[in-house]
């Protein structure tokens, strides 16, 4: 993967992460809708879960990113962000 397909892939992720923290993505994933988004134990989630694990995610995924920076073979572990 280049670095500008990984940067758009992350730029993408983080645009999803921050509509489900800030956005109110978080009251519109709740429920039946986060089995397909978030994972299939977040249907059992309150808003305020889904945001946590939001959070957690962006935080994890940016530094995968980070590293991926500086590592082409992270780039190309097949790993998404």
């Amino acid at each position: 993967m280049t670095l500008l397909e990984w940067t758009l892939l992350y730029l993408i992720s983080s645009l999803f992460w921050k509509w489900v923290i800030s956005w109110g993505g978080a009251q519109w994933l709740e429920g039946w809708r986060s089995w397909f988004f978030i994972s299939f134990l977040a249907p059992r989630w309150s808003a305020e879960g889904i945001r946590l694990f939001a959070v957690v995610m962006w935080f994890f995924s940016s530094l995968w990113f980070v590293g991926g920076l500086f590592s082409e073979n992270i780039r190309n572990s097949g790993f998404l962000l």
